[in-house]
């Protein structure tokens, strides 16, 4: 999630559900609330630690902590140096994830159908719009990360995309290189609110509402797509963190085009490649655990 988390495009939300824990993982965050507060300031930590489900939301925060401390750099290296087998790669994880979790529907209505367009259409929507201009001001920091966390754990809606969006991605990947501690500390409390506040939103949903919110989670996957496309052309460019040039806005544009515009090879078959092992690792993840539950 964390390596995902970091990439404007690829959502750890959606990790969250090929890897099976997002209903755990949203249920455990809203678990963090005025009762487990009082059990913590009254050093109550055994219950409160029971409350919260501590040890499994420990293990998420340490994988996404240590993802963001090690693979983040990874994840850069592979997306300059080869660009178009990793998205490829993510194309092929997020296009298989989606028909899975749609299994988990019991009963397909119009209304499921319905919500399942509605969530593609809202995904790709916001993969076409453009970065916009925003104030530095600590109370848009605070903001922003409210907004970002909430779309971190929505399946198919990145959180670096969202900050791209309003203008704040470099802001806060500055603050982080040059360990701004008001901006680190006022962007982190914002995901700290936002995240406990949406996970009320998204287990009331959950719990009542189930099939009509896994059929829009899984439009949401299918529509962010277009953003993990991996053959782009750039339409506006900004000033990246060492002063050169980067791609602020890009299209998704078919390999032809691509080799017209860019004078570069598509590498289609390696594409399709790397496409199939994103496929065949959420297949293997499934069956594992698959597996893991029937020993539980």
């Amino acid at each position: 999630m964390g390596g995902a988390d970091v990439i404007p495009g690829v959502s750890g939300g959606t990790i969250a559900f090929i890897t099976g824990i997002y209903s755990e993982l949203v249920h455990s965050i809203k678990a963090i609330d005025a009762q487990a507060l009082r059990l913590l300031l009254t050093l109550k930590l055994k219950p409160f630690w029971e409350k919260i489900n501590g040890n499994f939301l420990l293990a998420v925060v340490a994988g996404i902590l240590t993802s963001l401390l090690s693979l983040a750099k990874i994840m850069v290296y592979f997306l300059e140096t080869y660009p178009i087998q990793t998205w490829s790669f993510f194309f092929g994880l997020i296009l298989i994830s989606s028909p899975l979790i749609l299994r988990s529907i019991t009963r397909w209505r119009v209304a499921n159908i319905a919500f399942f367009v509605i969530g593609i259409a809202l995904a790709y929507t916001i993969t076409v719009l453009s970065p916009a201009q925003s104030p530095e001001a600590l109370w848009f920091v605070f903001l922003s990360g409210a907004i970002a966390i909430c779309a971190m754990i929505l399946p198919g809606i990145s959180g670096a995309f969202i900050l791209l969006l309003i203008g704040k991605y470099e802001f806060i990947m500055q603050a982080l290189l040059a360990v701004n501690l008001p901006v680190i500390i006022t962007f982190a409390l914002g995901c700290l609110i936002g995240i406990i506040a949406f996970s009320w939103v998204l287990t009331w949903v959950l719990d009542n509402f189930h099939d009509l919110t896994i059929a829009t989670l899984a439009g949401f996957m299918l529509g962010s797509l277009n953003k993990v496309w991996p053959w782009k052309q750039c339409l506006t460019y900004r000033l990246g963190s060492d002063g050169k040039q980067v791609c602020a806005f890009d299209e998704s544009i078919l390999p032809g085009e691509y080799m017209a515009n860019t004078g570069s090879d598509p590498q289609v078959f390696q594409a399709i490649l790397f496409g199939a092992i994103g496929v065949i690792i959420v297949l293997l993840i499934e069956k594992v655990a698959e597996r893991m539950k029937t020993k539980i």
